[in-house]
């Protein structure tokens, strides 16, 4: 998943200064997500990992929030600008794979908020890992498809 990450930095990077921000938001909420990913086991309030955890979760959010307040607005605005009707519809399309993981994300900060319980976050880490993996494909295809398809068009 890593490697995917860094993959479309190479791709993207350079090429929009919030897209450019946008996946280095993305490359360090991975670095937390793994961190936390290699550990076996957690316990109540855990004090080395709990902080931790509260850090993934405030990343995920401010992750999801530009997604969805700043970086998808301006890719649409862009489509809508060139008129490329077949690029918005297959973005509405990816947009709908990328909001069911909204909610799944959104829930994990509002469980996990609190470090009292982490009976079962290695389960639940693994599932946002999914979740993270498939919004971060969507996302990937949503960029090539409304901003790398008119960048040469941009001045």
């Amino acid at each position: 998943m890593l490697d995917n990450c860094q993959s479309a930095q190479e791709r993207w990077g350079g090429v929009n200064d919030l897209i450019d921000r946008w996946l280095q938001e993305r490359q360090e909420l991975l670095v937390e997500y793994c961190g936390l990913s290699a550990v076996k086991q957690f316990s109540d309030n855990d004090p080395e990992n709990g902080p931790k955890l509260r850090h993934l979760c405030q990343l995920t959010v401010d992750y999801v929030s530009a997604g969805h307040f700043e970086v998808y607005e301006q890719l649409i605005k862009e489509a809508q600008d060139f008129d490329d009707t077949d690029a918005l519809k297959a973005a509405a399309k990816l947009y709908q794979v990328v909001d069911k993981t909204t909610e799944q994300l959104l829930d994990f900060n509002d469980k996990y908020q609190e470090i009292d319980d982490l009976s079962t976050l290695t389960e639940d880490l693994s599932s946002i890992g999914e979740s993270l993996e498939t919004r971060f494909e969507a996302e990937d295809k949503m960029i090539a498809v409304l901003h790398t398809a008119h960048k040469n068009l941009v001045t």
